[in-house]
């Protein structure tokens, strides 16, 4: 029984061929959808972590401490704030004792009750040629975050 291939037939094994190729084609297409999605996905959870870092930084205050020169013999202690939020209640302790700024001008000036943004404060030191070069100081404050912050800094003249 001989095999009679007419033109129906034709046509319709390229229909097969054709939907056969459309269906590779479709789940190729949806393979890379999927994976736009996940890297999309992806994206979208560091962007939300980052904003959260970022708002959590919002409400944190970063108290510094250096010597300043003034003139030939004159030095500071400046404190300041470089952090975004305003730092209450500030602290000044000093772990390997204090031979550098009066107790008077610590006394009257701390506890600091804030400090903004950018804002600073002034210690008047008292620097001899025997006075140590580097300090330990101890900075504690409250801020946004609703927790007392701890820093030790170590301020060189």
């Amino acid at each position: 029984m001989p095999v009679t291939v007419n033109t129906g037939d034709i046509i319709a094994g390229l229909a097969l061929l054709l939907s056969c190729y459309a269906i590779f084609k479709t789940s190729k297409f949806n393979e890379r959808q999927k994976s736009l999605i996940e890297s999309q996905e992806k994206l979208n959870n560091l962007l939300l972590e980052k904003e959260q870092s970022e708002a959590a930084n919002d409400k944190k205050a970063d108290i510094g401490a250096t010597f300043i020169k003034l003139g030939s013999s004159k030095y500071r202690l400046k404190i300041w704030n470089k952090g975004k939020a305003t730092a209450r209640n500030i602290r000044i302790d000093f772990p390997n004792g204090n031979d550098v700024l009066f107790q008077s001008e610590i006394d009257e000036k701390f506890p600091l009750e804030s400090l903004e943004q950018y804002q600073a404060v002034e210690l008047i030191s008292a620097v001899t040629t025997e006075t140590k070069r580097k300090h330990t100081i101890c900075l504690i404050w409250s801020d946004d975050s609703g927790e007392d912050i701890e820093k030790i800094v170590y301020p060189t003249i």
